[in-house]
């Protein structure tokens, strides 16, 4: 009997995982850490580190399955990640190692802890919780403001680290939920409007020479080729050259030579165009799409707002990260140092990005329950009209 109940909780908790969006995500993994291999080369410390921590990942994703997530509805939870989100952001210019002149991240000895990471999928929590309560009143501005708030406190850490991209991706979630919360065009223009002045005051009293380099590069990228616009040149150097069908896996010159750097994080990208072609890229384009088109619909059946708002900034942050890397591999946008989700070098984000999946799965769950009892007790409640 106990076998039984055993094999039926089993098939419960496998049939309420959304396996599109599991092995679509699993899959941008391995191709990520295929395009690491360097095929008798050497140095395949990058491909044996992230195989390990894509195995850390999926089994944080069937863990974070497992609850149904009523806690994250609680404000006193909620408060408590994201006042320790704050912490470790804070705390990391006291503790933090500095890496190419970035204070990001704590050195572990065994594991490099990035907290920016956690602290996006901490914020849209926070900001899921927010507008879940007051979606009714999001038309009034003091909401877009409190949220706001929320979110710059987080974005203005990230970006003093100094993380740019990082910045552009917390900015980017708050604005989606924002206009998925209800925001009127009045508002919106009025955002803008702050927006652009914003962006003055951190042109001139904020961003750092490199920081303006970088996105004066944006503009004509090819204007220095050995200074600031050296990175953006080599990686569309790498996407060009992949042509239809790749260079093949571990071939690709541009990255194992080392003309592009960081090819196993900020680039992997163009070095997946490279080795891939436009065959493989098609491929990795079609895998997101379904990511994203299967997370958004996972969203669209939330059991409450919480549960929509949720999937709808996860869907947003993966968005982002994804748009911000591929347009800087191309040349299209500033070189910013972000990731792409799932693919990048990296165990923080990796982690992040299944853990936020496995959330995901848990609201799906309880909104499949809701569903059943709903449907049930249209069976046994009085004819509906």
């Amino acid at each position: 009997m106990i076998d039984i109940l055993a094999r039926a909780e089993t098939r419960r908790f496998l049939f309420h995982i959304d396996w599109y969006v599991f092995l679509s995500a699993l899959a941008i993994a391995l191709l990520g850490v295929a395009t690491m291999h360097p095929l008798g080369q050497g140095g395949e410390a990058f491909f044996d580190r992230q195989l390990i921590w894509i195995g850390i990942a999926v089994a944080v994703f069937f863990l974070t399955s497992l609850p149904s997530y009523s806690f994250l509805r609680r404000t006193p939870v909620v408060a408590a990640l994201y006042a320790l989100a704050l912490a470790l952001l804070a705390f990391i210019f006291i503790a933090g190692t500095v890496v190419k002149g970035a204070q990001q991240r704590f050195d572990l000895g065994f594991f490099a802890l990035q907290p920016s990471d956690p602290a996006k999928l901490v914020l849209i929590i926070v900001l899921a919780k927010y507008f879940a309560r007051r979606h009714v009143e999001i038309g009034h501005l003091r909401h877009i403001f409190v949220s706001g708030f929320y979110a710059g406190a987080i974005c203005l850490l990230v970006f003093l680290q100094p993380d740019f991209g990082g910045a552009i991706i917390i900015a980017s979630v708050w604005l989606g939920m924002v206009l998925v919360s209800g925001i009127s065009w009045k508002h919106l223009a009025a955002l803008m409007v702050t927006g652009l002045v914003l962006a003055g005051g951190l042109w001139s009293f904020v961003l750092e020479p490199y920081q303006k380099a970088r996105i004066v590069t944006f503009i004509h990228p090819l204007a220095d080729i050995q200074g600031s616009g050296y990175n953006a040149y080599q990686s569309t150097v790498a996407v060009g050259s992949g042509e239809a069908t790749g260079k093949g896996i571990g071939f690709g010159t541009q990255s194992k030579l080392k003309f592009l750097p960081e090819y196993q994080t900020d680039f992997i990208f163009a070095a997946y165009a490279e080795e891939w072609g436009f065959v493989g890229v098609l491929l990795l384009l079609g895998l997101f799409a379904v990511l994203i088109l299967r997370t958004l619909s996972i969203a669209s059946h939330g059991a409450d707002n919480f549960a929509v708002l949720f999937g709808v900034g996860v869907s947003i942050m993966f968005l982002a990260h994804f748009i911000v890397h591929i347009g800087m591999n191309m040349g299209l946008l500033p070189v910013t140092g972000t990731t792409i989700p799932f693919m990048s070098y990296g165990g923080s984000h990796l982690i992040t990005e299944f853990a936020a999946l496995g959330i995901l799965m848990g609201l799906r769950r309880r909104s499949r329950t809701v569903s059943r009892i709903v449907d049930k007790t249209d069976e046994v409640g009085e004819p509906r009209l």
